[in-house]
């Protein structure tokens, strides 16, 4: 009987461990998070998604080039990212450049540098923005070299089958604002305000549960494996083979993680600390596309030989990205010589100053957003995010936005 309550004891003090880091590690990046969203949204709320169709005709330089800036000003969750660049090919976008839009979508969106940089570090911020574009390019090399139009063919009639994803309906509402005028008048008037909100809260809902999975994962991580398990992993003290191991390795651990978007920066932290390469932590972020739940949404999506054809050119574009951000920052001397990312527990963050009074501010801006979605008839837009995608979303929230004051 006393060991049985050694035992739970000692099980309750683990979990009461493990959870204060996921708190520490929520309230470190809270109002990051808050931030990274609301620009996401403000941009989101002026750029139509009718303006992105209508220039991803192509996989030349110039419209892979728009691809990516349209894609990292249309911030979305890995998921919602999917199924846009799904909607986008089906209305005519070459499959190059609806990839490339996804990965730019979820890679080179500002939240996530916000995040980056508060629980990694500025150079990793910086490794994020150097890296994405490798990867573009080394994606639109590869599939310039091995995408068969054969393959596109099968892709198109599989994506014509119209089979569910995830957060069909999320990727295609457009919450735009129409109308001319300086950017600061659309953003300030009534309808900016509350397409600013619509998107604010809709982003927050789809990309929730990743960053609380993200979250717990990183947690249970940090409190119950030792240092020198990750030390072993990714063979930490042997030099140029360590740098190469981690990009070629942290992929898998991402897709074994299942988590994807802005929740996977807490377990890059993570990682981080328990000794993989910097290379790696990018590759590790980078991989929030091959995911196993989003595998299988490429299979159903585009058939089974697309979505091979995705895993493995994915892959191979995050792991040269990654081994090549990591050469290219060490050789310019500003890889971190400290492995300190903020995975702290709550006791260590929970404290007046600064993260308390910007988490204060984030909240009460939270607050207003969340009551202006409500208060402007938003809700029905949550219960609608999963369903099939529709031709008639844009002008269904338009015409929403008429109503609503």
């Amino acid at each position: 009987m006393r060991q049985l309550l050694l035992a739970d004891l000692d099980l309750l003090h683990e979990l009461r461990r493990a959870l204060t880091f996921v708190l520490g590690m929520t309230w470190e990046i809270l109002w990051a998070l808050v931030l990274g969203f609301l620009l996401a949204a403000v941009v989101q709320a002026l750029v139509s998604k009718r303006r992105i169709e209508r220039v991803l005709r192509d996989d030349s330089p110039r419209t892979l080039t728009s691809a990516s800036a349209l894609g990292a000003a249309s911030s979305s969750c890995s998921y919602a990212a999917v199924a846009l660049a799904r909607t986008l090919f089906r209305r005519g976008a070459s499959f190059t450049s609806a990839i490339v839009f996804e990965v730019a979508a979820t890679n080179l969106v500002v939240e996530l540098g916000i995040v980056i940089a508060v629980v990694l570090g500025w150079q990793f911020t910086l490794g994020e923005f150097v890296g994405g574009p490798i990867m573009i390019a080394l994606i639109a090399v590869l599939f310039r070299a091995f995408l068969t139009q054969r393959l596109v063919g099968e892709a198109r009639e599989e994506a014509e089958r119209g089979r569910l994803g995830s957060m069909e309906g999320h990727a295609a509402m457009d919450m735009s604002v129409g109308g001319e005028g300086p950017f600061w008048r659309r953003l300030l008037s009534a309808d900016g305000v509350t397409a600013t909100s619509h998107v604010y809260v809709m982003e927050w809902a789809a990309v929730l549960r990743d960053v609380a999975i993200g979250l717990v994962i990183a947690g249970a991580l940090a409190a119950w494996v030792p240092d020198s398990w990750w030390s072993s992993l990714f063979l930490v003290g042997h030099g140029t083979l360590s740098n190469l191991w981690g990009p070629v390795v942290a992929p898998f651990v991402a897709m074994a993680s299942f988590v994807c978007s802005v929740g996977n920066v807490p377990l890059a932290g993570v990682l981080w600390n328990g000794g993989i390469s910097f290379g790696g932590v990018m590759a590790f972020i980078f991989a929030d596309l091959i995911i196993l739940p989003i595998l299988d949404i490429y299979r159903r999506y585009y058939g089974l030989r697309m979505a091979g054809f995705l895993l493995v050119t994915l892959y191979v574009a995050m792991v040269v990205a990654g081994l090549t951000v990591g050469y290219l920052f060490e050789w310019l001397g500003i890889v971190p010589t400290t492995r300190d990312a903020h995975v702290d527990t709550a006791a260590a963050v929970f404290t007046w100053g600064p993260t308390t009074y910007l988490n204060l501010v984030a909240l009460a801006v939270s607050g207003f957003l969340v009551w202006r979605f409500f208060a402007t008839g938003g809700g029905p837009m949550l219960r609608q995010m999963n369903e099939p995608t529709a031709h008639d979303h844009h002008a269904h929230h338009v015409e929403h936005h008429a109503h609503a004051h």
